[in-house]
């Protein structure tokens, strides 16, 4: 079964994206998703600006938070059809030993819409069938969402939630998330939701605000407080609220070098500083404070699709609220779009929605 579809291509990075006609066919273990919105993420935006390179050669279609209706299946898929499905922002194979031994993030086989595959600021992609998460379209109603919102779920949800439940947050931690917007801002309510007391840094105070109403208990702006300022005012918030002041919960994910000089300057004995953000600049850093502190430092590489599900319903049951960040778009402005995400013109999560 084929599906006349398009797609935008980025043939090189800045370049005006290009629409392109292509045929949707799945093969045997694949689907076709008819998306209903992809959302435009960090990533994204160093792709098209800052150099990073692609695992798949240009021309590539860019975009890896992906939701929509599945509308054509292979012979071994065939279960999907019809389903509302959030598209993984990542794909494991599923099969292989790394996948085997519970290590779905480094799988050698994975694969990554707009990375590895076309990606989803089109309107139609072909995904494998394995691992994707299926949305209970009444009870999406009744939170008020629409399937385009939640496209935001597969990476701006799920990363933080996976970088969360590694870093062993549970209820009277002290979480502290570095950079309160997008993927920021989601970390700081998943934290809330597994009963963190969280405090969030960023430059910006209309973020700030924003997450104060949503999880944050303490909100710091970085530009007012050096290194040695936001730790004492942590550590006067960990005394006052009875939290411990060691073991700290660190988050960087403004993928930025200030963000994470930040991160690393609030080390205490027994932390655990998680990477989530991704940024191409070098920072210099005295590695034996981990030794020192006995402290631990993780990167985080997407979710398993495994806990897509349980991430999807701190979204239903109203615990994490997404409504308030994401702006629809329609995907014929894609080139207006980028520029103005890359300039802080936007400051909430766009998501890219094709015509009907």
């Amino acid at each position: 079964m084929s599906i006349n579809a398009y797609r935008w291509q980025m043939t090189q990075p800045g370049a005006p994206f290009e629409r392109v006609a292509f045929m949707a066919e799945p093969g045997i273990a694949e689907v076709v998703v008819a998306i209903a919105g992809c959302g435009v993420c960090h990533t994204d935006l160093g792709y098209y600006y800052d150099g990073v390179r692609t695992n798949s050669k240009l021309p590539l279609t860019l975009g890896h938070e992906i939701s929509g209706h599945v509308v054509g299946a292979g012979a071994q898929a065939q279960g999907w059809l019809g389903k509302a499905v959030i598209v993984p922002a990542v794909l494991p194979c599923g099969e292989c030993d790394l996948c085997q031994r519970g290590l779905e993030p480094i799988c050698r086989s994975q694969k990554m819409p707009g990375n590895d595959i076309q990606g989803g600021f089109a309107s139609h992609i072909v995904v494998p069938g394995r691992g994707l998460c299926e949305v209970d379209e009444g009870r999406l109603a009744k939170a008020g969402l629409s399937l385009a919102q939640v496209s935001i779920v597969a990476d701006a949800l799920t990363t933080p939630y996976q970088a969360v439940r590694r870093a062993g947050v549970t209820p009277g931690s002290l979480a502290i998330v570095i950079g309160a917007g997008g993927v920021g801002g989601y970390c700081v309510q998943v934290a809330h939701a597994f009963g963190a007391q969280v405090v969030a840094i960023d430059v910006d105070d209309d973020k700030l605000a924003a997450v104060a109403a949503h999880g944050a208990a303490l909100t710091l702006n970085a530009r007012n407080l050096d290194a040695k300022a936001l730790k004492a005012a942590i550590n006067a918030f960990a005394q006052q609220n009875g939290l411990r002041r060691t073991e700290w919960q660190i988050f960087e994910c403004s993928g930025s070098a200030a963000g994470q000089l930040s991160a690393y300057s609030l080390l205490v004995h027994g932390a655990t500083l998680s990477v989530v953000g991704f940024t191409m600049d070098k920072v210099e850093v005295r590695l034996s404070n981990l030794m020192a502190f006995d402290a631990r430092a993780l990167g985080n590489w997407g979710c398993p699709p495994e806990y897509y599900p349980a991430a999807l319903e701190l979204v239903l049951s109203g615990q994490v609220a997404i409504a308030p960040f994401v702006e629809l778009r329609p995907l014929e402005s894609i080139n207006e779009v980028f520029p103005a995400v890359h300039q802080h013109e936007i400051k909430k999560r766009v998501v890219l929605t094709p015509a009907a």
